[in-house]
């Protein structure tokens, strides 16, 4: 047997002694990666549907971004609810990151000096995306939340916060946010790259859920397609129509 194969075998059967002793598990991290990423894909889905009301105009938005902020008041106290779904979106975005780096430093030691190879097509492509997309991804969160949430980086002087009579400005501030040709374009592109994420997410989440079903797998994937299609048309659109004029 050839000295490379005989060390290339070596190096695997050490990475794989390595990998038994690690904690958490590669599977586990998988298994918080597919619930985390299901929570994600909720919420984009939701929030995207909720966006759609800024077609509706600027009453039916803002009645909108008041509602999130009211939901479920008496009972639980203002903001309650958007604060729960914020720290929930948190604590899934840290875990999620972390499993995700953790299993492609794994990776990268487990391979060692080879290269995995006879990976080709689109799967792949989006496979190796993955990473790099997170990262676009992570940072237009904070990009986001800076601009639409805190008004941080609106442009100067045109941020509105909420009245004390609970009046919000949700319109005003994206329509004054996407004017700038940068964000809506910066925003316009990482709605596809969250598409991409999206669509290879749902195609390997069964996988690492433990789903077989063969005629499920390939109604899941073509549901992961629509639903990537859905986030483009409904969310990409919108800073695309701001910087047009159709949307003022």
């Amino acid at each position: 047997m050839p000295s490379d194969t005989v060390m290339a075998m070596t190096e695997l059967k050490e990475a794989a002694a390595r990998s038994q002793r690690r904690a958490p598990s590669s599977f586990a991290l998988k298994q918080v990666m597919a619930i985390t990423g299901i929570i994600f894909v909720a919420f984009v889905v939701i929030h995207m549907i909720g966006n759609l009301k800024v077609y509706a105009g600027e009453d039916s938005f803002n009645t909108y971004a008041a509602w999130l902020r009211e939901v479920g008041y008496p009972l639980i106290p203002k903001q309650g609810i958007l604060w729960a779904l914020r720290v929930t979106l948190a604590v899934s975005l840290v875990l999620h990151m972390a499993s995700a780096i953790t299993l492609w430093a794994r990776g990268r030691r487990a391979r060692g000096r080879h290269r995995r190879r006879g990976m080709k097509g689109f799967s792949a492509t989006s496979a190796r995306a993955m990473l790099p997309g997170g990262v676009v991804i992570f940072v237009f969160i904070v990009v986001h939340l800076l601009d639409l949430t805190i008004g941080a980086i609106v442009q100067s002087g045109t941020y509105q916060g909420p009245e004390a009579d609970g009046t919000v400005h949700a319109y005003a501030n994206l329509v004054a946010s996407f004017s700038r040709p940068w964000m809506a374009i910066f925003y316009a592109l990482t709605m596809v790259i969250i598409a991409f994420h999206v669509e290879h997410g749902l195609r390997t989440v069964l996988q690492d859920l433990g789903a077989t079903g063969r005629r499920f797998r390939k109604l899941w994937t073509i549901l992961g397609g629509i639903v990537a299609l859905a986030i483009v048309l409904g969310n990409a659109a919108i800073p695309i129509l701001v910087l047009t004029g159709v949307i003022a």
